[in-house]
């Protein structure tokens, strides 16, 4: 933890899911009256090609060590992020998206096997907020630097800049040191280490940890990909002020992170989750109750929607460093994915829910909805879920 330039640069790559998403969030609208289709599909199309490749790189990953398969994920995002600025209809986009997600992914999935490498439970919980602060600069910055873009330019300068902050990266990469040694990697051949899978699978703590943050990160999805459409569209935000009512959400979860760091040193995190479960279901009570009807305003939507996210700070980093202390070294590259792949590919159905339901004129009842069940399926999760164990590494 003292090495200053692995957290940040483990922390980009961590940001890279908020990058290749929210800074293009306030060009939705406008993509979609030049283009045609649901745009929300290139959300969808991400997604897909996110949850499904980290399956890919996992097993990969704990057979050739980190950074190999990191040069070439960036290498894939750079290409994907040209062919979406080069498209002429959204189907186009949506395809390049799968393609720029196929290498967006390894960014975070390998930041979390990272962190495991070196450090246990306790400690892997306390890095992994701390890269989620830093991460937090793509969420809060990425809506700004779209909205700036598309109100002088057009949507197809945020790709171009996608792709140069993926170029930037490779060097980030190159000073990375690699964390899994050779001893250290999985000895069975890589088709053969696909099974992991179904070890994981039937791993009921790592799974019930998984699914914590799996279904909190249904409704973070539905927020994430219908917010522009809400805001802009029903309530009539200029595309410039969205980015604060969005990036206000990750300075509670900064604040959240901060604390958390100070707080796994004190409770378990099986303790943490509960409390911060319970903090934002209730919150989606609010969320949900106020919001349903005709009667909503801003402040309605985004005070409750506040103290739902900010809890990401906590769900998000106990959760993974929960899992992730259930399975074994040799192993950790496909958890990690598994992991990634269960918690991206659920905001899969969620942006295909708000494709299909959600109203016309942009009104948030069904993004309430999705927000409010999957909150209460990740707090049940907690309550099923064991205490973790404690493995001190030596680092």
């Amino acid at each position: 933890m003292k090495n200053k330039s692995f957290l940040i640069i483990s922390g980009l790559l961590m940001a890279f899911t908020s990058l290749s998403t929210d800074v293009y969030l306030p060009a939705m609208p406008t993509m979609e009256k030049e283009l045609g289709g649901q745009v929300e599909l290139t959300v969808t199309g991400f997604l897909v090609g996110f949850a499904l490749a980290q399956l890919v790189w996992g097993p990969i990953s704990d057979r050739i060590g980190r950074k190999i398969p990191l040069y070439l994920g960036f290498v894939i995002f750079i290409l994907g992020s040209l062919g979406c600025a080069l498209s002429t209809d959204m189907t186009q986009v949506i395809i390049w998206r799968v393609f720029q997600a196929f290498g967006a992914c390894v960014g975070p999935m390998l930041s979390r096997a990272m962190s495991r490498d070196l450090f246990d439970s306790r400690e892997a919980a306390q890095v992994l907020s701390t890269l989620m602060i830093i991460a937090a600069v793509a969420p809060i910055l990425g809506p700004f630097i779209g909205g700036f873009i598309v109100s002088f330019t057009s949507w197809h300068v945020i790709f171009y800049f996608m792709a140069l902050a993926g170029t930037l990266m490779l060097y980030g990469v190159y000073r990375l040191p690699e964390t899994l040694p050779k001893e250290k990697r999985g000895h069975i051949s890589l088709l053969t280490s696909f099974s992991n899978y179904g070890q994981l699978l039937t791993n009921r703590s790592f799974m019930l940890y998984t699914l914590c943050v799996t279904f909190y990160y249904v409704g973070a999805y539905a927020f994430i990909t219908g917010s522009s459409t809400v805001y802009i569209t029903y309530f009539h935000v200029p595309e410039q002020d969205y980015g604060f009512l969005f990036g206000v959400n990750v300075l509670g979860i900064v604040g959240l992170n901060l604390f958390n760091r100070r707080l796994v040193e004190r409770f378990s995190l099986r303790f943490l989750l509960r409390c911060a479960s319970v903090i934002a279901l209730v919150a989606s009570l609010a969320l949900w109750g106020l919001n349903l009807g005709n009667g909503s305003s801003i402040w309605t939507l985004a005070i409750p929607v506040f103290f739902v996210f900010s809890m990401n700070g906590i769900i998000a980093a106990c959760s993974n460093a929960a899992a992730l202390a259930f399975v074994s070294d040799e192993m950790t590259g496909s958890a990690s994915a598994l992991l990634g792949s269960l918690q991206y590919g659920s905001g899969i159905l969620s942006s295909a829910l708000l494709a299909s339901f959600a109203a016309t004129n942009g009104h948030p009842g069904a993004m309430v909805t999705i927000i409010l069940v999957s909150v209460a399926l990740a707090f049940l999760t907690t309550l099923l879920a064991k205490n973790v164990p404690q493995i001190k590494k030596s680092v």
